[in-house]
């Protein structure tokens, strides 16, 4: 019997010693290789890549922080501020850096002792802003607030307190909508500009004015700190500071107390008070109130604060100057009067004023019911006879007064550094037959012969009307000082002509006119000028049979507008006026377009006398604007809580003056004690471096 042959390898002690030598040096030469790569690695690193992992070595360690650079200043044609810095603490959130929202919230509260209405824009603005924009949580804070944060910000992270300046207007509401104010820069500004200097905290751009306006000019150019931070973000110490460079200054030909004093003279009145230099056509002050406060932006502006002055009737946040269209009413007449005799027509020819005159098959009247009797140009315009000018306007037709209302400035328009402009109509056949492709008509131009139908205009071409009549030359409106223009040329007209106009525009005012008012208390300083009334709602047979219902029996978007325009002195003219009252009606004396525009120039020639009046007057109007305004703010929040049930009604015996037929405020106009935090903080100590209304069918009610 065989056995099968065994096929089992005979494993000797040479064999092991042999596979297992030839193993290790596959896996010793695994290993060197994978050594070789790791030392030529590390050599790389060591070596080639020594100053890329330096810096980022160094970043890890040291926190680089732009600082905000300080706006230039805008300074009055005097060099004194209409807009600077001052120095504040503030924080701010970093929505991405945020974890625990809620409690971050809950603590800064307590921390900073913020208001119901605060929290509330915070949180809206968390959730509007996208990851890197900062959030303003509170600014204009103390040292002790400050530094209650800065010590617990281990536990709130994504807070970012911060020392720097923020823009200070010491003009407040009187400058709003000439200066505009500065915010925080939106997602979409990031977007289209790329600057991280956007997304620093406490950085601000240009909003709306000229700080919108020139705000590459205003910016400077940021700082830099450097600081030794730990892994958890904590700051061990500073190392390096680069100070910041300010912007430019930016000098204006406004002159800032009489800026401030046309805004507080506006009163509790809704309107515009433009004075321009009749020399070189420099703006000297261009005031439209009520406004806002320019500050309140520049600092975060409540939910609250933002929607009462959203449903105020009044309007102040829109700028009436340049957006505002009117009808000019009567204020036109001069210059119609100067179409009439550039036209051949004679000054001493005569018109009989009835009352009224039929044009077609619509009866046309006068502001006096039983008439003038005869009137001539001068007394027409002193007695702002409508049948005067109803007759005349017929005799030249509409073009020639349309392209007399051009040279004055009507419906221009000027190369101004604001962001929006409205620039009003003059209208004449041609423009119809465009815009409604219809035929102009004889009552089209009996209207616009006494600045109603169709014929609009803003406080400012008022301004330059009255300017341009006061010299007979093409005068510009400018805000820039010291810039080189050409001197203006003449409007082209007859100089005899115009010496008419300017003394039936005396007589409006010394003479017995319809702008007694206006009459100037400075010595030897006559005002000359022209009233107007505007109407802005259509006034029926059946009412002019019963009798026109008086303004004050009116809701205040159905009262008549008053304005004014003129010049002073009389006999060599240096200022232009023009002041535009939003449904003012003529009816508070002391608040209307006369007294307000003769007020306003005479702080020009006597500021202590004309300060000492406004301030005896302002009593009786509850105080200054931003005092008003605050008196405002308290009230509507006392209606909010009394609508959201929050006191009783009862509770409070704040008195509502809104739907007052006195004033037509929209607030409360009572006296208010200033606001307890009225000293502002420490200004920036460094100079400024170098560097659509129904066309009535019936002409006016009043002049």
């Amino acid at each position: 019997m065989k056995f099968p042959k065994s096929n089992r390898k005979i494993v000797t002690e040479a064999t092991q010693s042999f596979t297992f030598t030839r193993r290790a040096m596959v896996v010793g030469g695994i290993q060197g290789a994978f050594g070789v790569m790791l030392a030529a690695r590390m050599a790389w690193i060591s070596v080639a890549e020594n100053e890329k992992y330096q810096l980022l070595s160094e970043s890890n360690r040291v926190n680089l922080t732009l600082i905000p650079p300080r706006r230039g200043w805008i300074i009055d044609r005097h060099g004194k501020p209409l807009a600077n810095n001052r120095t504040d603490f503030r924080v701010d959130i970093i929505p991405d850096r945020l974890r625990d929202k809620e409690g971050t919230i809950a603590t800064l509260t307590r921390l900073l002792s913020l208001t119901p209405d605060a929290v509330e824009r915070i949180r809206d603005d968390l959730e509007k802003a996208a990851g890197f924009q900062p959030v303003e949580v509170s600014a204009n804070l103390t040292y002790e607030q400050y530094a209650a944060v800065s010590v617990r910000l281990p536990d709130l992270v994504g807070v970012a307190p911060a020392q720097g300046f923020t823009r200070y207007y010491p003009a407040g509401p009187a400058v709003g909508h000439l200066l505009g104010y500065v915010g925080a820069a939106s997602a979409k500004d990031y977007e289209e500009r790329k600057n991280p200097l956007l997304i620093t905290p406490g950085y601000k751009i240009g909003k709306d004015g000229l700080e919108r306006s020139f705000d590459e000019h205003l910016t400077g150019k940021p700082g830099a700190k450097r600081v030794e931070v730990t892994a958890r973000g904590k700051v061990v110490r500073e190392l390096t500071t680069r100070p910041d460079t300010p912007g430019h200054v930016l000098k204006l030909t406004i002159d800032a107390g009489l800026q401030e004093y046309a805004g507080r003279r506006l009163a509790t009145q809704s309107g515009s008070v433009v004075v321009m230099d009749c020399q070189n056509g420099d703006i000297l002050a261009m005031a439209s109130m009520p406004s806002f406060d320019p500050n309140s932006f520049s600092d975060g502006i409540s939910q609250t604060e933002w929607e009462m002055l959203s449903q105020d009737d009044h309007v102040p946040l829109r700028n009436k100057t340049l957006q505002g269209l009117y009808p000019p009413g009567s204020t036109v007449k001069p210059m119609v009067a100067l179409a009439l005799l550039e036209a051949g027509v004679e000054p001493q020819e005569t018109v009989g004023c009835a009352g009224a005159i039929r044009v077609g098959n619509t009866l046309f009247h006068c502001h006096k019911r039983r008439g003038h009797g005869s009137v001539n140009m001068r007394t027409a315009i002193a007695q702002s006879c409508d049948i005067y000018f109803y007759q005349m306007a017929q005799r030249i037709g509409m073009d020639r007064i349309a392209r007399m209302a051009r040279l004055v400035g009507m419906g221009q328009r000027f190369n101004l550094p604001f962001p929006s402009q409205s620039y009003g109509t003059v209208p004449d056949p041609a423009w119809k037959l465009k815009k409604y492709n219809q035929p102009w008509q004889t009552y089209d131009t009996v209207n616009a012969t006494i600045g109603q139908g169709y014929m609009l205009i803003n406080p400012l071409q008022m301004a330059v009307m009255a300017a341009r009549l006061a010299t007979g030359k093409q005068l510009m409106p400018n805000f820039l000082a010291g810039q080189k223009r050409p001197a203006a040329a003449p409007i082209g007209v007859s100089e005899e002509h115009l010496v008419t106009i300017r003394e039936a525009m005396s007589a409006v005012v010394n003479g017995g006119g319809t702008g007694g008012a206006a009459r100037m208390a400075i010595p030897d300083v006559l005002i000359a000028g022209k009233t107007g009334t505007a109407q802005v709602r259509r006034i029926t047979m059946a009412e002019r049979r019963g009798g026109v219902r008086r303004d004050a029996s009116l809701a205040f978007k159905l009262r008549d507008h008053a304005l004014f325009q003129g010049f002073a002195p009389f006999d060599n003219p240096r200022y232009a006026v023009a002041c535009i009252i939003e449904h003012g009606g003529h009816m508070i004396r002391n608040e209307d377009a006369p007294m307000i525009a003769s007020d306003t120039l005479s702080y020009l020639f006597d500021p202590a006398k004309a300060l000492e009046k406004l301030e005896t007057l302002e009593k009786g109007w509850g105080g200054t604007p931003v005092e008003r305004q605050a008196a405002q703010m308290a009230e509507f929040r006392r209606r909010k809580a009394i609508a959201a049930g929050e006191i009783p009604a009862e509770a409070s015996n704040a008195v509502d003056n809104s739907a007052s037929p006195d004033n037509g405020a929209s607030g409360p106009a009572a006296a208010a004690a200033p606001p307890a935090n009225a000293e502002p903080a420490v200004e920036d100590d460094q100079p400024p471096p170098p560097g659509s209304l129904l066309p009535p069918a019936a002409g006016e009610t009043a002049p």
